[in-house]
């Protein structure tokens, strides 16, 4: 999958699970940074790491930034 694909990390569930889509295919629920990181690598995107995930102009964070898992 292209480096160009917008991620987007949805808000945080009840259960503190976050969705992680990847263009128009949801790839997971995420609850940490390291699924995060996790679900990006196996989309293709293998320079994803934590540093990678943090930078806004790479992936959008809706309802929270990275350090939020709790609703």
């Amino acid at each position: 999958m292209a480096g160009d694909q917008l991620v987007v990390i949805y808000p945080p569930a009840s259960d503190g699970g976050r969705r992680v889509r990847v263009g128009t295919k949801f790839v997971g629920m995420a609850y940490g940074l390291l699924d995060v990181v996790e679900f990006l690598r196996l989309a293709g995107l293998e320079e994803a790491d934590e540093d990678w995930v943090r930078r806004p102009e790479r992936v959008e964070w809706r309802g929270g930034g990275p350090g939020r898992w709790v609703p």
